[in-house]
């Protein structure tokens, strides 16, 4: 008998869905919605981003009812009244609802979808960046030694520094490299490689033409290219002074580049931080470790 789920995790800037049927995906969609930066403004979860996410469950109900809702980021902080009213809605419409995941648990089934299938006994951090926070998981020999979590992402600093945004900025790489830095303190573990999750990081660097070279320092299927920490140094400063809208033409999704700068410069930091040598993007997200424990709950 076929076995389908749905994951939808709802990011403070991306929504992204994965439907599984057997353990295998069928359907991955990522769609903005700026729930972050409206929820600033009118203070409260705005109508025109709810209905976009309506969108977003339908076209998984054309898959599967069994569809599971993950607030993340931003629904973390909506008082409970909010989030009541809004799953009354969804419950009324879909007989679903938004389930809240604390920072803690999000980072720890993202980052065991990065670790639990690789063979690599090395120093690992694993990178979890989002709109509206950032965490790191350090780990040996698939244990976690150590974590950090932080409260602010890539909406914080684009607000910051508006101009990141534009076609050529009019702010520099060190400037924001120097106040991300301000942000995110000492680290004292250190890492042989950075695994980038969290969200589509091959998007960017596809779109931005890195060049990624075959990781040769273990075999996974959504691990496939990793470059050096050198390399990337000279393409992320290189983002700050050359054209966006360049990359943005290149793209099916305009708009997801509005705070692609600011994740590259929060990268290289850490990537500094850390002593990485190498830097492995991933498409991994917080669905690649729930699903599999969303998979068993279905087999009782």
């Amino acid at each position: 008998m076929n076995k389908r789920i749905a994951i939808i995790e709802i990011g403070s800037n991306n929504t992204k869905t994965h439907i599984y049927e057997n353990n295998n995906v069928i359907y991955e969609g990522n769609v903005t919605i700026e729930f972050k930066n409206n929820y600033k403004q009118e203070n409260k979860i705005s109508q025109e981003d709810l209905d976009k996410l309506y969108k977003v469950i339908e076209t998984a109900l054309n898959y599967t009812e069994n569809i599971n809702i993950y607030g993340c980021s931003i629904f973390r902080n909506i008082t409970q009244e909010e989030l009541t009213e809004i799953n009354n809605v969804i419950k009324d419409k879909y007989n679903l609802k938004i389930e809240v995941v604390s920072q803690e648990d999000e980072a720890k089934y993202t980052a065991i979808g990065c670790y639990n299938s690789i063979d690599y006994n090395g120093n690992i951090c694993v990178f979890i960046g989002g709109g509206g926070s950032i965490e790191l998981i350090f780990v040996k020999n698939k244990e976690i030694v150590d974590k950090k979590y932080y409260k602010f992402g890539v909406v914080d600093i684009t607000n910051k520094f508006e101009s990141l945004k534009n076609d050529i900025p009019t702010c520099t790489f060190d400037e924001v490299y120097n106040y991300v830095e301000s942000l995110v303190g000492e680290i004292v573990f250190d890492a042989d490689l950075l695994i980038l999750a969290g969200g589509d990081h091959f998007y960017w660097y596809n779109n931005a033409k890195y060049e990624l070279h075959e990781n040769t320092l273990y075999s996974n299927d959504k691990q496939k290219y990793m470059i050096t920490r050198e390399l990337s140094d000279k393409y992320d400063h290189d983002a700050l002074i050359t054209s966006l809208d360049r990359i943005r033409n290149n793209s099916d999704n305009p708009k997801w580049f509005d705070g692609s700068r600011a994740m590259k410069v929060i990268t290289n930091l850490i990537s500094h931080k850390v002593k990485a040598e190498y830097i492995i993007p991933t498409k991994i997200n917080m669905e690649d470790g729930l699903k599999d424990v969303l998979m068993q709950k279905k087999d009782r």
